[in-house]
């Protein structure tokens, strides 16, 4: 009886190939898991193609929500980027991908789990990691670590070859990611760093800055323990506030990213990554938390956002670190409660109120009027006291 191998199906060029070279090299019968975090896809039209190219089984799994609730959710509320500029749009995926293809792999039966990640990038360590930690007994097969395959040219050769079609444009050959949160570009011109992207055409759901309206656009997001529950005055859920944000904040040239970043395995690569909503939802969170957390809260969370970071974009998601630093934040959100208005302009987001019912600006302190609870002369003290250690440096020095 032939080995049942559950692979982490696209529907994309690699796994496309990978279907019928597992069937030539191994003889395997390939149930084939496609995992619905939001992107968009004909899934009738790749769950035919998975049959067609060998696989004996196909499911597609609706993970949606789970995405947003368990996975962006909590990265949001940690404030969680990417050597300052990824919001980490594909790395928060992969546990989850990883998780149901286990789920289904279990279900069916099979001995061995398979993905399309190839051996220079992160998405094997994620893959993986996630793999590990739920399921060790299962056996992993990385077709891209083992087989004769160096290019994606080499790809659609091995495809025309065997009369499969390519399910890819040859002059649109970038290699993407797409979910509810982000889409993900590499490869062609982006391989140079010295060239400017080509945005006209490679952009999906942003507009080049230069080609939003000229006016602004105004949204009001309102927020209950860090998340956000309603857009507009308009309770909805955070499925629908995503999606709804991606539209207005695509339109607006909201969301890109073209960034440089290290990769796990060593080496530097480049992106540019479209995420229209998720850019306007960490700036109101970002906002609403400078309102109500305290100094050293605030500051220390910094530090977390940081850790947490580096934990999703290596794999770490099943790790007990990341969730305790997520109980951590948890508890910082108790305070983060409130409404913020953003205006929206050609590629930037500001400020245009907020307001919270754990507030801790008070006027009557800060504004430049005296007010009962600050007296100006207080201050002398003080800063006596906080600069002590510079003015005895100082009168040592000038001894």
């Amino acid at each position: 009886m032939a080995k049942k191998v559950a692979l982490a199906y696209s529907g994309g060029l690699d796994t496309t190939v990978i279907i019928p070279w597992l069937k030539e090299t191994g003889g395997y019968e390939i149930i084939a898991v496609c995992v619905n975090v939001g992107q968009e896809a004909d899934w009738d039209a790749i769950k035919e193609r998975a049959l067609a190219t060998g696989a004996s089984e196909c499911h597609v799994a609706d993970v949606t929500d789970e995405f947003v609730n368990n996975f962006i959710f909590p990265m949001l509320k940690s404030g969680a980027v990417y050597e300052d500029k990824y919001l980490l749009g594909t790395a928060a995926a992969r546990p989850l991908i990883a998780k149901t293809l286990v789920e289904y792999a279990r279900m069916r039966g099979a001995q061995a789990v398979s993905h399309g990640a190839t051996g220079k990038g992160n998405d094997q360590i994620r893959f993986e990691l996630g793999i590990m930690a739920l399921a060790p007994e299962l056996e992993i097969i990385a077709p891209w670590r083992t087989w004769n395959i160096k290019s994606r040219e080499e790809e659609i050769a091995y495809l025309e070859a065997r009369g499969i079609p390519v399910p890819m444009k040859k002059d649109d050959s970038y290699s993407r990611d797409d979910n509810i949160w982000h889409i993900s570009h590499e490869g062609l011109e982006l391989e140079d760093p010295g060239t400017e992207p080509h945005y006209e055409t490679m952009l999906k759901i942003t507009v080049p800055p230069e080609k939003a309206p000229d006016t602004a656009c105004y949204v009001e997001i309102k927020f209950e323990n860090g998340i956000p529950v309603a857009l507009n005055g308009k309770t909805m859920k955070g499925l629908d506030i995503i999606r709804e944000l991606n539209k207005t904040g695509g339109a607006c040239g909201i969301g890109i990213c073209d960034l440089i970043e290290n990769r796990v395995v060593g080496m530097k690569s480049r992106g540019v990554y479209e995420t229209p909503g998720g850019s306007i939802l960490y700036y109101a969170h970002g906002e609403l938390e400078r309102l109500t957390l305290d100094r050293q809260t605030y500051e220390f969370k910094q530090q977390v956002a940081q850790k947490l970071a580096a934990l999703i974009y290596g794999g770490f998601w099943w790790s007990p670190l990341r969730e305790a630093l997520s109980a951590f934040v948890d508890s910082t959100q108790k305070a983060v409660n409130g409404d913020v208005k953003l205006k929206l302009y050609k590629g930037n987001i500001y400020s245009a109120g907020l307001a919270s019912p754990n507030s801790l600006y008070n006027a009557n302190i800060a504004s430049f009027t005296t007010g009962e609870f600050y007296n100006h002369s207080d201050a002398s003290g003080f800063i006596k006291l906080y600069g002590l250690s510079t003015l005895v440096r100082s009168l040592s020095n000038s001894r």
